[in-house]
């Protein structure tokens, strides 16, 4: 996983509540088997028309939003099914930072195991950033994870609150894998303490 430090990126507002997990990545496509392709179904029926034809009033057609790596939602995002598939598809599409006052937890949880980072910020402040990203081009946050910070360019720096051991994982880099290799060594001592009939895992398996 990428370590998370500091990011500046555009911002794409998307002025709902409610988000589900079936609304950001539709069960029809839940048929890969690999984390990586979902970013093209990101939004897909906010995205495009039935006949596979882009919606030109969605904010994913408009030029200003292109490249948006920051996306400011409504509140209670990712609630719905527990479909990790959701945050393999806001990563996929280039998304780092998810902002929102609320998210349902087991997407939190999933967006932290896949590096997508979710920040919650009070609703008001929330919808001005929403407010502005739909009328000032090119408007952009920079969040710096170190110093739990979301700055934008006008001044404003807002603090949120992370806790501890999901901004070590991000910041270093770890998802359940990179977590359970940290204490390789610790395993490889236990795996030779056990009696040789018994099963075991050896190094690189």
């Amino acid at each position: 996983m990428e370590p998370f430090t500091r990011h500046t990126g555009v911002v794409m507002p998307l002025d709902r509540a409610d988000v589900d997990t079936d609304l950001i990545v539709p069960a029809r496509f839940l048929k890969r088997i690999e984390r990586t392709g979902y970013g093209e179904t990101l939004f897909f029926t906010l995205r495009f028309r039935p006949d596979g034809t882009p919606l030109p009033d969605s904010p994913f057609a408009k030029p200003e939003y292109q490249g948006a790596t920051v996306l400011v939602a409504g509140p209670n995002f990712g609630c719905g099914s527990s479909r990790e598939h959701a945050a393999w598809a806001l990563h996929d599409y280039g998304f780092r930072v998810v902002v929102a006052s609320s998210f349902a937890n087991i997407f939190a949880a999933n967006a932290a195991q896949n590096g997508l980072l979710t920040i919650v910020l009070p609703e008001p402040r929330v919808r001005q950033m929403l407010e502005t990203a739909s009328t000032r081009e090119g408007y952009q946050l920079t969040v710096d994870l170190e110093r739990q910070t979301v700055t934008d360019g006008f001044g404003r720096e807002d603090r949120f609150e992370i806790d501890p051991f999901t901004k070590h994982r991000l910041l270093n880099g770890l998802d359940a894998i990179g977590l359970t290799l940290q204490a390789r060594e610790d395993i490889a001592r236990f795996e030779a303490s056990r009696p040789g009939w018994m099963p075991r895992v050896t190094a690189g398996e």
